[in-house]
């Protein structure tokens, strides 16, 4: 994975130190720290906060180094979920990415990211964001490749493995509905659409884009949606994501390909809009043979005084399809109510 070319204090490994006397798996580290400083890139649109996009492109890139780590084999993101942004993060902030092994199954590798900011002046961290991703490990030739088991050995290893086999029916759940529903041009709903190729610059060593790129993606198109229902109301560039969720990978963004991005509302609550999100991918020779590649719900809001989030526009749907889908987020709400919320005092624990 190419150097982040943010980071001031590089990786730092929180491995314990009688890791490498317990074989060969105990002497990979299952932990890893990035630090570094935003950029005036990371800035979300109206200048107030960094972009969730951004978090999530941070997120990935910890996750990804932690499971590579691991494994010592190339790996790809195969889902992240319940990425709950519990507050705006200041431009300018120190950020502080801990990533930690939490799960292992033949060839996949559940990671616990923790985001936390700070002042450049007091350097007091305060997380942000925490949220969980699966990892699968490759071969050379692209098959899923078997990875060293991992067993917790602390209390919070034990609570953060608990939760991620907890989290396991809810998510199979949540992803065969997501999966099944079909999106058509019979809407009426508001909708964002991005296409563009894909450029060179967002390449891994595995030659495809990086899945925190795809989520940047997501996300401004997800925003774009969003603010474009909000329309002419003065704080309508306030909205922020606070919550993503479900964001399933499917096949690999491969460089060169048409790429589109298109974010559709499908439901509104009294303070909050719902807007699911599919990429898709074709080949600019056949650009009509398009293959979905990732999924996701969106949950974007506008923050008032003392992080109260305001009233919003309420979206009644009219066509058969816009009905469908707005009762399909108000089962995923329900079944996101059975998965707790992972505790940042737990995943930064030792």
């Amino acid at each position: 994975m190419p150097r982040h070319p943010l980071l001031y204090a590089g990786a730092v490994s929180t491995a314990a130190p009688d890791v490498a006397a317990a074989g060969p798996a105990r002497a990979r580290d299952d932990r890893i720290t990035l630090r570094f400083l935003t950029t005036p890139a990371d800035t979300a649109a109206g200048g107030r906060s960094v972009a969730a996009g951004s978090v999530m492109e941070w997120i990935d890139k910890a996750g990804y180094a932690c499971a590579v780590g691991w494994s010592a084999a190339y790996c790809v993101t195969a889902y992240v979920g319940n990425v709950r942004h519990r507050r705006p993060i200041a431009p300018g902030s120190l950020i502080e990415v801990q990533a930690r092994l939490v799960h292992t199954g033949r060839s996949s590798m559940h990671v616990v990211v923790t985001v936390s900011s700070a002042d450049v002046d007091t350097r007091v961290y305060t997380p942000a964001t925490t949220c969980i991703l699966i990892f699968v490990a490759k071969d050379a030739d692209g098959r899923a490749q078997q990875v060293p088991s991992w067993e917790p050995r602390t209390r919070s290893d034990r609570v953060l493995a608990e939760g991620a086999l907890l989290r396991i029916p809810a998510r199979t759940e949540i992803k065969r509905l997501m999966r099944e529903e079909e999106y058509t041009d019979a809407t009426a709903a508001p909708r964002s659409i991005l296409r563009f190729l894909v450029p060179p610059g967002v390449v891994n060593w595995g030659g495809k884009a990086h899945g925190g790129t795809v989520m940047r993606w997501i996300d401004e198109s997800a925003y774009a949606c969003a603010v474009g229902w909000m329309g002419k109301d003065p704080l309508a560039d306030h909205a922020v994501a606070v919550y993503s969720g479900g964001i399933h990978f499917f096949a690999p963004v491969r460089i060169g390909d048409i790429v589109e991005v298109d974010s559709r509302l499908i439901h509104t609550s009294d303070r909050s809009m719902h807007v699911s999100t599919r990429v898709l991918t074709a080949d600019p020779r056949s650009p009509h043979e398009r293959t979905l590649t990732t999924l996701c719900l969106s949950v974007f809001a506008v923050p008032g005084e003392g992080g109260v989030a305001l009233p919003v526009p309420f979206w009644e749907p009219v066509e058969a399809e816009d009905r469908r889908l707005n009762a399909h987020a108000r089962e995923i709400i329900r079944l996101r109510e059975d998965i707790v919320p992972i505790a940042a005092s737990i995943s930064l624990e030792p």
